[in-house]
């Protein structure tokens, strides 16, 4: 396992980090997910993603339990806050900030939070309230850094522009080869301000597996065949979208190796990201992810997979509607 430094902190963090939306606490058995999590740190993936609003805290807890007894150091952990906790409780503002972030350590039975992130941009709290009681949270020693997920370049420099506050770290924004649109200005401008990539979603939830084949149905059990992640994952199970994903698994086989591994080491070829986020319901899908840190592929055969994606037409390809979050910019 490869490791880079997230942006200005000083935290190194794995190429590959284990994400935790729809499978701890809600997704999969406990045992099946303590599991994943013993072969993740085994692999050498020390960068743990969740939110609070993972099962309404449901991930937060189990993660709790399954990390007890570890050295404290040994891992990296992140959560966020934003999303909807009870009919009352949601967004940025500094009641919030205090509330949430107690219940999150409470729950993941930690002194301090790693990486605490902002789930999404709050409209309706001042963002310098936002990155006041953020601040105070860190240098109450609750959290180490700050970073937020899916905020829009003119979101990104309004914080910025807050004086005396401690600064981002890390975003979080959704990027792969089938979704580019964080190169046109949020990684420049993260890049210029020391802040790094995390990025969810680098196999575009599923689709760069290649487990999807045109003119079949999904396989039973998977994402797409689940009715709710179905209809969010329906842009991009295009026959046009599906057909191109085929193509790269050529280039990916003619670089020897996995499309899975094509796809990740495609995201990692860019500097500014730190590490790519994957889900997993069982040690066995981890062996694959954590193999793509350091590849090294030809830059070639990934211009051509990009040239296949540019000839999908765009409207195969749009961000999924997430429950209780606006998503776009």
């Amino acid at each position: 396992m490869h490791y880079r430094q997230l942006g200005s902190s000083d935290l190194e963090v794995s190429e590959i980090s284990l994400g935790s939306w729809m499978t701890f606490g809600v997704g999969i058995e406990r045992s099946a997910a303590a599991a994943v999590v013993d072969r993740a740190l085994g692999l050498g993936i020390n960068f743990i993603d969740t939110a609070n609003v993972y099962g309404r805290g449901a991930a937060e807890s189990f993660l709790g339990e399954a990390l007890a007894g570890r050295p404290r150091d040994s891992y990296i952990l992140a959560t966020k806050l934003f999303g909807p906790m009870s009919d009352s409780d949601r967004g940025l503002g500094r009641e919030q900030v205090v509330k949430q972030l107690d219940a999150s350590l409470a729950r993941l039975g930690t002194d301090y939070i790693d990486l605490y992130q902002c789930h999404r941009y709050d409209p309706d709290t001042p963002v310098e309230e936002t990155m006041e009681a953020l601040s105070d949270a860190v240098r109450a020693g609750k959290v180490r850094y700050l970073g937020f997920s899916e905020w829009s370049p003119s979101n990104i420099r309004e914080a910025l522009a807050v004086p005396g506050v401690e600064p981002f770290v890390s975003s979080q924004p959704q990027y792969s080869l089938l979704w580019r649109r964080p190169e046109k200005e949020v990684i420049p401008l993260s890049a210029a301000n020391g802040i790094s990539q995390i990025v969810w979603s680098p196999l575009g939830q599923g689709v760069l597996t290649g487990k999807y084949v045109p003119g079949q149905a999904p396989p039973a059990g998977s994402r797409a065949a689940d009715d709710v992640m179905g209809r969010m994952m329906g842009p991009k199970m295009t026959e046009a979208t599906l057909r191109a994903v085929q193509d790269i698994g050529l280039l990916a086989a003619e670089a020897g190796v996995t499309l899975v591994q094509f796809a990740l080491a495609w995201v990692l070829r860019e500097p500014n990201v730190a590490s790519a986020i994957v889900g997993a319901s069982r040690p066995g899908q981890l062996e694959e992810n954590a193999s793509a840190s350091g590849l090294a592929i030809d830059s070639e055969l990934f211009r051509q997979a990009e040239n296949i994606v540019a000839a999908i037409p765009r409207e195969d390809i749009t961000v999924p509607e997430v429950p209780g979050f606006n998503t776009r910019r």
